[in-house]
């Protein structure tokens, strides 16, 4: 399971999710990627569901680039506790993902059993996803 080594602060307020991905918007190492379409926080299970899924899908052929990490603990309160008395314990980690992230990228396949795993891969997360090719992010973002 993915989670930071050390932090500077145990605790973290929620924050806000605003805007679009400025960062890690672009495929950068493989041909074929997995796109957030909407904010959320994706844990570290589901990172790790996910990449099982494209290690199996892809048949230990070509090569998987995790692009988010889970750096944000999400805390939470026991069940039946009264108010008050502190935030809760660390209980998972989380990453913060904006609209336009790139979340996973695999290279070194064909076409059709690139986009099957992706696929896959993306009934792991609680957001909505696409998969997009290399070739496709210039061609979207000037039909906008």
């Amino acid at each position: 399971m993915l989670m930071p080594k050390r932090v500077k602060y145990r605790k973290q307020q929620r924050g806000r999710m605003r805007g679009k991905a400025l960062r890690g918007a672009e495929i950068n190492f493989g041909d074929y990627g997995l796109i957030a379409m909407e904010p959320g926080w994706v844990t570290a299970r589901q990172i790790e569901a996910a990449r099982r899924t494209l290690a199996r899908e892809m048949k230990r052929r070509g090569k998987v680039w995790i692009r988010i990490f889970p750096d944000k603990p999400y805390t939470h309160r026991p069940a039946e506790t009264r108010m008050g008395k502190g935030k809760g314990n660390v209980e998972y980690w989380v990453a913060v993902v904006k609209p336009g992230r790139i979340m996973f990228e695999i290279g070194g396949l064909t076409e059709d059993v690139a986009v099957a795993a992706l696929k896959q891969a993306s009934y792991k997360f609680s957001i909505r996803t696409k998969v997009i090719a290399k070739h496709e992010i210039g061609v979207e973002e000037a039909a906008e």
